[in-house]
């Protein structure tokens, strides 16, 4: 008898409902913007009229995300927020899909999948109306559309790639820090192509051509980089379309340009120190994290902090290095790449023009933690440790509980009962 492939869609489809389930319980609570909801909101309320340009200073796509939730269910606190628990499911899925087309496991593949949802970081994100949540969203499934692409049969391999490239696009018109990830996808195919030639003893030449390729065959590397651009930044422009048909001040062909220029411009202004600014030496450590909402409302002290869950952010911390030495060991590409694309995803935050930094930049770096954890699991799951990761999993899940009071506006006791939760002095 032949053995049954490993089909993860029933897997995949439970983990989605249940993250969809847990991101929308009690999500209209607080009934009061908070955070930089008090940006967005106003700004996603004047779009769907359309007024006329305000918080230029981000493309339109996250904030025409918060319009169409509003369009959808009311101009609410739940209007406001529904798209945003989409976006949190769709990452927590892309995560999925990323570590079964790397690794061909239904195991490896959940346990990813899990630790993103019990990131505490993805559950506060996928309950506000901001647009890193948008934006990671995008550029995680878009990162999972290319690697379906990577062994696809030649003739869908294109449409895939497409597809991955169309998905960064739209996570750039989200953010424009998700941009430096359309570099990276086209940095990793030629790094990929080239490598195999070399394993292959074929020339530069063979690999940048489509035929006989291990991965993405049939696509010229000229072409696929070509198409990875202009379909990204075709994607981006489009979802401007609305501002072109604003009451005041309407965008024009001729302005699109100028108007990424006044985008620039405000992005990089000089702003005022902050309470809750941190450096990026901090993130990974965890040492400032940040309080959405702390105070009375809807009739009782209630809290939203923005923090991750320390067995993830720190145990995965461990993971990278642990996977690190796993390539100087092995010689693993696919470990290779996924410390990579952490270390890119952080790196980069060294060389964008911001005047201060918070926590929550560190978003999609604190999401990508979850592969070298499920990389290192997998490789380390045999024998006596088979169940290592099953352990690591309830230690998280056990932190996500205890942290939960104050991640999801739960009514608490004692306007100081937060201290409760205070582990360290840098910590609200």
């Amino acid at each position: 008898m032949t053995a049954t492939a490993p089909r993860p869609f029933r897997a995949a489809a439970i983990i989605g409902l249940a993250a969809q389930m847990l991101f929308t319980l009690r999500l209209a609570t607080p009934h009061k913007q908070m955070f930089d909801e008090v940006h967005y909101v106003p700004a996603a309320q004047v779009l769907l009229r359309l007024q006329g340009p305000v918080n230029i200073e981000h493309p339109l796509l996250g904030k025409e995300l918060i319009a169409l939730g509003i369009s959808l269910f009311g101009d609410n606190s739940f209007g406001w927020r529904i798209m945003s628990t989409f976006a949190g499911t769709a990452t927590v899925l892309g995560i999925f899909a990323i570590l079964w087309l790397l690794y061909g496991r239904v195991r490896t593949a959940t346990m990813g999948a899990l630790f993103v949802l019990l990131n505490i970081t993805v559950f506060i994100q996928a309950r506000i109306a901001m647009l890193d949540g948008f934006m990671a969203a995008f550029v995680v499934t878009g990162i999972a559309a290319l690697l379906w692409a990577m062994r696809a049969p030649p003739r869908k391999a294109w449409p895939r790639w497409l597809l991955g490239s169309l998905l960064l696009g739209l996570g750039v018109a989200c953010k424009w820090v998700a941009a430096p990830y359309i570099a990276f996808a086209a940095i990793a195919f030629i790094a990929i192509r080239l490598s195999d030639a070399r394993l292959r003893n074929r020339s530069v030449y063979a690999a940048l051509n489509p035929g006989d390729q291990t991965y993405w065959p049939g696509m010229p590397a000229i072409h696929a980089l070509l198409a990875l651009g202009a379909v990204s930044i075709g994607a981006y422009c489009l979802t401007f379309l609305p501002a072109f048909f604003y009451a005041v001040d309407p965008l024009t062909l001729h302005g699109l340009a100028r108007f990424q220029m006044r985008m620039y411009e405000a992005q990089t202004q000089i702003l005022p120190h902050h309470t809750y600014e941190s450096g990026w030496r901090t993130w990974p450590l965890m040492v400032r994290p940040i309080w959405y909402l702390y105070e009375p409302v809807d009739g009782a002290v209630r809290g939203v902090l923005m923090i991750g869950n320390p067995a993830i952010l720190w145990g995965g911390l461990i993971a990278i290095a642990a996977c690190l030495y796993a390539w100087v060991r092995e010689g693993s590409a696919k470990l290779l790449a996924i410390v990579l694309l952490w270390a890119g995803s952080y790196a980069m935050w060294i060389l964008i023009p911001k005047s201060i930094g918070f926590f929550y930049y560190y978003y999609l770096s604190s999401i990508f933690l979850a592969l070298p954890l499920a990389a290192a699991f997998e490789r380390l799951g045999k024998g006596r440790l088979r169940n290592l990761d099953y352990g690591f999993l309830a230690l998280a899940l056990c932190l996500f509980v205890y942290f939960y009071p104050i991640i999801s506006s739960v009514a608490l006791n004692d306007p100081q009962d937060f201290r409760y939760w205070m582990w360290f002095s840098t910590w609200p």
